[in-house]
């Protein structure tokens, strides 16, 4: 049976062009209230205090595009995801064009061995885009 959420009430104070700026996020990223946006930017702060210094088990997504014509780069790829302790939970991988694939790499881990795997993948030649999206475990 899933927890009960107890909703409380606070009033916080921000000066005038703070707030304006917090309604403009707000209205521009689509959201319903000022509280929905609040709650994801405190869960987003949440997560990179768990990558930060963090050694418990976090989740990332890797998405790379690279020249899949490099030599010997496929096989490169593969190599580090196997070599690395981190688990590869799943991999995606599209052909975007005649020169260019797209991969997305799931992974689990501590966040260190996530970014070692991510700079490493990402500074192989022929690799034109790493981007490691972090997450993270909330009980919120």
């Amino acid at each position: 049976m899933p927890k009960t959420e107890d909703t409380i009430r606070f009033s916080v104070s921000l000066p005038r062009p703070l707030l304006d700026e917090l309604d403009r996020r707000v209205v521009g990223r689509g959201y319903a209230s000022r509280s929905e946006l609040v709650r994801d930017l405190i869960r987003e702060r949440l997560v990179e205090d768990a990558w930060t210094g963090g050694d418990e088990e976090v989740a990332g997504v890797l998405t790379i595009v690279y020249d899949h014509h490099q030599r010997d780069l496929t096989q490169q790829i593969v190599d580090v995801q196997h070599r690395d302790f981190v688990h590869v939970i799943a991999t995606t991988h599209v052909h975007v064009d005649h020169h260019n694939c797209l991969e997305v790499i799931i992974l689990r881990g501590r966040p260190a061995e996530i970014e070692r795997l991510s700079l490493e993948i990402g500074g192989l030649r022929g690799v034109r885009l790493a981007k490691l999206t972090q997450t993270a475990r909330l009980e919120m």
